[in-house]
């Protein structure tokens, strides 16, 4: 890896169908400045990247269910640090079809969570290549890849 190379994250996009079959997509709120974004964080030693992702859907939306092993995409964006400082990150995202939320979880105190249909979450983010990819999660939901089958088994 280079330097200039960018940090890797990792992301759970957690899904659900609504009583009318629509796909909804679960955001909450970053802890700092309060915008809404997808449960992300750093990789994991001797965890597999999907896994990772899951435990962070877990902490910070109290999200539970089933999550693919097969990346929907990635998108990049600047990371401002605890010290002042940036780090460009590139953050792959797993995608999780959610069977329930917990009442309890890690950071209910620090975040809030929404489901939005994808359109309308492709437009709060503010990551462009996220936005795309919600933006093709909406107009084509089975067509991503990892899921057709998170889509099936629900």
């Amino acid at each position: 890896m280079r330097a200039d190379d960018p940090a890797q994250q990792i992301a759970a996009l957690p899904v659900r169908r609504d009583k009318k079959g629509k796909l909804r997509v679960l955001m909450v709120t970053s802890r700092d400045t309060g915008r809404w974004v997808m449960p992300k964080g750093w990789l994991m030693d001797g965890k597999k990247p999907w896994r990772a992702a899951e435990i962070e859907a877990m902490e910070e939306a109290g999200a539970v269910g089933y999550i693919s092993n097969t990346a929907i995409g990635t998108y990049h964006y600047t990371k401002q640090m605890d010290d002042g400082s940036n780090i460009r990150c590139c953050v792959t995202v797993y995608p999780m079809m959610v069977e329930r939320l917990k009442r309890r979880w890690k950071e209910r105190k620090e975040r809030t969570r929404h489901w939005f249909s994808p359109k309308k979450a492709a437009k709060l983010v503010d990551e462009t290549e996220l936005t795309a990819l919600l933006t093709e999660l909406a107009k084509q939901p089975t067509g991503q890849p990892g899921m057709k089958a998170l889509l099936k088994a629900s």
